[in-house]
């Protein structure tokens, strides 16, 4: 769970790394007179980690525009709080626990009591966002913040000459998980709980592949499982999402100038990640 939310969506949204000159994975794209760096973020992270490449910030330091999933301000936060607040809720009569099945319904109990969550307070969401809630939960257990992360920490010390642009609305991204078919959420769900008693430390071992750019891991552990269990809600939260952004990077790549862009690491991974697709439509992609 952590490391799906981590590596795909920043909205709902360690120290074991590798050699100290390892980085997270980035790519360098051009055209005849664009140049875009695309960095694989995540989006939760415990203060202090060393992630930010030189090349990261030589590319911020001359941006004409950067790019992030969602708007980085107070106004979008507020809002897909709010939007996920209400088009979260089951309807009335309904818990989650008994949407369950009976072994799922006795993990959810543990993992809000290991996690520190209202078991009455989870049985009132549907499942996407009380996957949200306890993956918020295991990142403080963590002593992970998302004010620590990739997108709060960039744009707030990013030049004010890179103009802030985003892929995604809250409305938008907050509907992705909402009109998901329910089969597909309870499986997510279902899946995640498992790992909370099994992987009770993913998000340090997400942190540790991210850092020295291990992009199999990444999708193997990360994204994988999403795979196998629920494809639909994949293809939603992942193939779907870049098949939107590509259009738009190709928009801007069609212009001139400089650009970065910063996106969960689990839109740049495998043969459906961004630098693939970019690369097979003829653009010059240095990376790994």
């Amino acid at each position: 769970m952590a490391r799906r939310l981590l590596a795909v969506s920043v909205g709902l949204a360690l120290f074991a790394c590798g050699p100290a000159e390892a980085k997270p994975p980035y790519w360098i794209v051009r055209d005849a007179d664009s140049e875009m760096l695309i960095f694989g973020s995540v989006h939760v992270l415990k203060p202090g980690l060393d992630w930010r490449p030189p090349e990261l910030d030589a590319a911020l330091v001359k941006a004409d525009d950067l790019w992030f999933e969602l708007p980085i301000d107070a106004a979008a936060e507020a809002r897909t709080a709010q939007l996920a607040a209400i088009r979260g809720l089951l309807p009335e009569g309904k818990t989650l626990s008994s949407l369950l099945p009976p072994d799922g319904a006795k993990r959810l109990a543990k993992a809000s009591e290991t996690l520190g969550v209202s078991l009455a307070v989870m049985d009132r969401f549907e499942p996407w966002f009380a996957e949200v809630l306890l993956a918020g939960a295991q990142f403080r257990k963590a002593g992970a913040d998302i004010g620590a992360g990739v997108e709060k920490v960039l744009s707030a010390q990013a030049p004010a000459t890179a103009q802030r642009r985003a892929f995604e609305t809250p409305d938008e991204q907050i509907a992705i998980f909402d009109s998901a078919p329910l089969e597909d959420q309870l499986a997510s769900l279902q899946r995640s709980l498992v790992e909370l008693q099994t992987d009770p430390d993913a998000y340090d071992a997400l942190i540790a592949d991210w850092m020295v750019g291990d992009l199999a891991a990444i999708d193997e552990q990360a994204l994988g499982p999403l795979r196998d269990v629920a494809p639909g809600l994949y293809a939603r939260m992942v193939t779907e999402r870049n098949t939107r952004w590509i259009a738009t990077l190709r928009t801007r790549l069609a212009g001139k100038g400089r650009t970065v862009v910063v996106v969960g690491v689990g839109h740049l991974v495998g043969d459906d990640g961004l630098p693939a697709r970019l690369r097979a439509l003829g653009y010059s992609v240095e990376g790994p």
